[in-house]
């Protein structure tokens, strides 16, 4: 044994004991997936702590089940016929393992790029607690459950793979439940229902082949940052009723008049007639967990970086149901406080899940309205939220919109013929991907990829998970979304930014998210049209010392519709260049108009540009 081996005992043991919190219901949930006896899942626990912990030489690597290989283990079983002639196959599976490590085979382990294990960190954070909004969604809209399942599939996988945005998830949009809902019921079926996504999707393509999601360009930061703020307040708030244990409201509405005649402050009032302790002790055990894990221990040691909190969060509240239902029936949590993922029997019952489009329709004028409608609302909420998921992006990443509407509506041809809902990109689950540490577009694809194995694997796992463990993460979530700071730095900005700022939370929290975009957009609008629209730059070409320099002088105002003009001039300048950025005479400088301007200046480096800057 390496003498070091007890070296750092001392952060050794804290973190021994979080894993331990992590591995226990792990163990039990897959032993219970793969068919098995449920001991047998604590037994390779414990036998992947001690013994091969002991032999291996990794530092932080822990071994144990693994959910991957639950299918295997199922079927295995099954077709061997005992569970003691599987574990023979077993034993001979770690004989062969032994063979490859002798002969190298371990080398293969250094083709794995870093990308690809942040993107699968970033998407367990993501699917935690999209499933149960996936299927609120679908509730809400008046379409099977398994629907929204699929709308997250291939928002995840086929929308994730096509567009270009380095950090936006998407799926189905509780924007469009109302419309999903009303739609189904004058089409009169669903399956026709699906010829109007399919066809929404092939509008959506024709509108970024014809360049429209340069409309992405004129939406004012103040909006797009109040938007964001609102949908913080937003799920805060939605989220306290689950907290308390009435779920009455599905998981992921975001609209202040909600399907069953209530509204959002309604429910406040009445959650106290259905209090349920057991919900408020998990949701109150979560959000501790996954304070100290955000404010201290990740701070402490690099394991607790690796591992979400979130995770730990789920684990923690699936532990206390399969514990409490055994020992102590009176302070479980009951059914409908629980995820509720369709389970199928079998692979045929599985499949017929699935659903196609009635093509005999084709002729009929209200699927074509229908269609046009999803594919205009869908593609306003995408710009919308790619907008400001750059904004959130730590790096500043800049989505393509053309593409992305084509990539959007790929994907709700294919949900449309499969049997899903319509998709778009999704602040939430951005925002949480952000949040769990996604750098590229990865974590939205393996997200797609875990919401189907979730789904077809260990559905019944998932129906484990206490709603109001997914209300805490959500608190955390909305909180990063609204912080108090946000508001200070806008109001710092002045009232031409403040007030449409306010404008659009106040329309959000209050009406829906289009109609509180519509009142900032507004807003945005009245307050510069005092200002005169005028050029927002000119180009002049000098020579300093034999070296060609191209000054871009800036215009005495620039307004959020010069954003644009601006952005197409910086992007324009190639490697090489050396340019002096002249603003020496702008009074009022737009804050959009500003951020891109100070992007260009981070990023020119990267880009071999000489930047000045006269102000």
């Amino acid at each position: 044994m390496n003498k070091n081996f007890f070296k750092h005992w001392q952060k050794d043991l804290p973190a021994s004991i979080v894993v331990f919190f992590v591995a226990v219901p792990l163990c039990l949930g897959i032993a219970l997936a793969s068919g098995a006896p449920l001991f047998s899942g604590l037994i390779a626990g414990i036998v992947g702590g001690i013994v091969v912990g002991t032999i291996s030489n990794s530092s932080l690597g822990v071994s144990g089940p693994a959910a991957g290989l639950a299918i295997i283990v199922l079927n295995a079983i099954q077709d061997l016929g005992a569970f003691e002639t599987f574990l023979l196959a077993v034993f001979i599976g770690g004989v062969v393992q032994i063979v490859l490590g002798l002969v190298r085979g371990g080398l293969i382990g250094f083709y794995f790029p870093s990308s690809v294990i942040k993107g699968m960190l970033a998407a367990i954070g993501i699917i935690i607690f999209i499933n149960p909004l996936c299927l609120g969604i679908a509730l809400a809209s008046g379409a099977p459950l398994f629907s929204g399942l699929i709308a997250g599939i291939v928002g995840g996988i086929v929308v994730g793979t096509i567009s270009n945005s380095s950090l936006g998830v998407s799926g189905p949009a509780a924007g469009l439940a109302i419309i999903v809902l009303n739609a189904i019921q004058d089409l009169g079926a669903f399956e026709t229902f699906l010829l109007a996504v399919f066809i929404g999707g092939v509008v959506q393509i024709v509108l970024g082949l014809v360049r429209g999601g340069l409309i992405g360009f004129y939406f004012p930061s103040s909006v797009i940052k109040g938007m964001l703020a609102a949908i913080g307040i937003i799920i805060f708030i939605k989220q306290i009723p689950h907290a308390f244990g009435y779920d009455s409201d599905y998981e992921g509405d975001l609209t202040f008049q909600q399907i069953d005649g209530q509204n959002t402050f309604s429910e406040l009032v009445n959650m106290f007639d259905y209090i349920s302790p057991s919900s408020i002790l998990v949701a109150v055990v979560s959000l501790c967990i996954l304070l100290l894990w955000d404010l201290v221990l990740v701070n402490k040691s690099r394991l607790f970086k690796v591992i979400p909190g979130p995770l730990v969060a789920v684990l923690f509240g699936i532990s206390y149901e399969l514990l409490s239902s055994r020992y102590f029936p009176g302070m479980s949590i009951k059914g409908e406080h629980l995820v509720s993922v369709p389970t199928s029997a079998n692979v045929d019952e599985f499949l017929s899940n699935f659903t196609t489009p009635d093509f005999s329709q084709i002729t009929n004028a209200n699927v074509w309205i229908t269609g046009v409608t999803i594919a205009v609302v869908a593609s306003l909420e995408t710009l919308l939220c790619a907008d400001a998921t750059d904004k959130l992006d730590p790096d500043k990443g800049t989505t393509g919109t053309n593409r992305e509407l084509i990539a959007q509506g790929t994907g709700n041809i294919i949900s449309g013929l499969i049997g899903g809902l319509p998709i778009t990109q999704v602040i939430v689950r951005s925002s949480a991907n952000i949040q769990s540490g996604g750098k590229t577009k990865l974590a939205a694809i393996l997200h797609g990829v875990f919401i189907l194995i979730c789904v077809s694997i260990i559905p019944f796992v998932l129906n484990l998970i206490p709603l109001a463990v997914l209300a805490s993460i959500l608190f955390v979530v909305g909180y990063k979304l609204a912080k108090p700071s946000l508001f200070q730095s806008m109001y710092r900005l002045g009232w031409k930014q403040y007030t449409p700022f306010l404008v659009t939370i106040l329309g959000v929290v209050f009406f829906d998210l289009l109609k509180g975009i519509s009142l900032g957009m507004v807003v945005a609008i009245l307050t510069i049209i005092p200002s005169k629209l005028s050029q927002a730059f000119s180009l002049v070409e000098e020579s300093q010392n034999g070296v060609s320099i191209i000054k871009m002088v800036f215009a005495e105002k620039l307004l959020f519709f010069n954003k644009r003009s601006v952005f197409n001039a910086l992007e324009s300048f190639e490697s090489g260049s050396d340019i002096i950025l002249d603003m020496t005479n702008s009074k009022y400088v737009d804050n959009d108009v500003s951020e891109i301007i100070e992007e260009f200046i981070a990023k020119s480096k990267e880009r071999n540009i000489s930047v000045s800057l006269l102000d």
